[in-house]
């Protein structure tokens, strides 16, 4: 039995609104056609996110905390290495249930559901994918608790949606590689034990002279900038990485040499619908908190819900949910039984990422004036969303990806 069926997660009492319990019946109803292994996931993904995230996200996000236990027991739970094998210590289950998952945290915390999205897809993934058996049993094992968690080193300051132009350069040097430069962006960074880093090996080779190496952080040579002070997901730290002269053992090198454009582009693929699932998370919640505040604001005698309207607003938020969460559950699919999905996992983030956006936006509408303040969860919501349509590629990079894809299929 895996982790996460074989712990008690039991919902709060002061959380459990009748609105809320219908809601979360139906959502749970909406995926009944999917195994029950799933469904049971999913109910236990929700609770735990109505019990231990959704009372502490604002204070989270409000002191920039990274939130420390809810992370660890999200390890208990097996939910910081869903996809690994439980042989590495993993929870061995396949990625629709990863996307499942990451919608249930990130409706109850961003800032939990990016670095769930992290440790499982950019950090664990390229190493359960191309490490060797050290590698998997050093950097794999120890970060599928939650106690400790993996960081993904791909941007810099000056090439973030050009992932072929790394500048950071790597120097073989008899036994070991020299590293130097500076990455940014980098998500987990202050928190992170060790980092998936991409640096070129070889100019002259352009994104085939790229390699990956697994850096650990108490590495001579390695140090992190400066915390970056963001709109949303503040629970979660950004900074960057800076490397002078860090020597790295050849042993450390992921996959073969001028493997690293190839394990970047394929663990971005993955990322993508982990990162749909944590936009569909944010969408969903403003969806429940705008239905939830419409049916208790009274207006011209009667309840907000009964203006056309509001019912025009809420079937846009419903609709753009539904679509983007088939379209990141299709992707997940396809991963699933080895098929082609990069274009899948594009349009799976693009659709999920602007339906964050679109139903954030649109639940402050709702609430009006209690959507702009910060008493309400509306308004980080809306400052949750807006990464979601640029980490792990912006909108118009999935855009590109995608047509790119449709034109070669249409000239085949």
């Amino acid at each position: 039995m895996f982790k996460v069926l074989s712990s008690s997660v039991k919902l709060g009492s002061h959380l459990r609104r009748p609105l809320q319990q219908q809601l979360c019946g139906r959502h749970i109803a909406s995926l009944s056609a999917l195994p029950e292994t799933h469904q049971m996931l999913q109910k236990t993904c929700r609770d735990f996110a109505n019990s231990e995230l959704v009372p502490n996200a604002a204070k989270c996000d409000r002191e920039h905390l990274y939130p420390e236990q809810q992370i660890k027991k999200m390890g208990e739970l097996g939910l910081m290495a869903v996809a690994i094998p439980e042989e590495l210590g993993g929870t061995g289950l396949d990625y629709l249930a990863y996307a499942i998952a990451m919608e249930e945290v990130s409706r109850g915390c961003a800032s939990a559901g990016v670095i769930m999205s992290v440790n499982n897809s950019l950090y664990l993934g390229p190493i359960a994918a191309f490490g060797n058996a050290k590698q998997k049993e050093e950097f794999i094992t120890p970060y599928t608790t939650g106690d400790i968690v993996g960081c993904f080193a791909l941007s810099e300051p000056g090439n973030g949606s050009d992932a072929g132009a790394a500048s950071t350069t790597a120097v073989e040097k008899g036994d070991h590689y020299v590293l130097n430069g500076t990455k940014a962006w980098i998500t987990n960074a202050y928190e992170a034990k060790a980092a998936v880093v991409f640096a070129t090996t070889d100019k002259s080779l352009k994104h085939k002279g790229i390699s990956a190496f697994i850096v650990p952080k108490d590495t001579k040579g390695f140090s992190l900038g400066k915390k970056e002070d963001k709109l949303g997901i503040r629970g979660s730290s950004t900074c960057q990485l800076i490397f002078e002269d860090c020597v790295i053992p050849k042993e450390n090198i992921l996959g073969k040499p001028g493997y690293g454009f190839k394990i970047a582009m394929k663990t971005l693929d993955a990322g993508r619908i982990g990162i749909a699932g944590q936009a569909l998370g944010i969408a969903q919640a403003s969806l429940e908190l705008a239905v939830d505040y419409s049916q208790k604001r009274i207006a011209f005698g009667k309840p907000i819900s009964k203006l056309q309207a509001i019912q025009q607003k809420i079937a846009d938020m419903a609709l753009r949910v539904e679509s983007a969460r088939l379209l990141t559950w299709r992707a997940a699919w396809l991963k699933d039984n080895d098929k082609s999905y990069t274009k899948e996992a594009a349009m799976a983030k693009l659709a999920a990422s602007e339906a964050a956006t679109f139903c954030s936006h649109q639940c402050i509408q709702v609430l009006g004036g209690m959507g702009y303040v910060s008493d309400m969860a509306a308004e980080r919501y809306y400052r949750d969303a807006r990464i979601t349509e640029i980490y792990e590629g912006t909108s118009e990079v999935q855009r590109l990806v995608t047509a790119g894809a449709i034109l070669k299929e249409y000239a085949a």
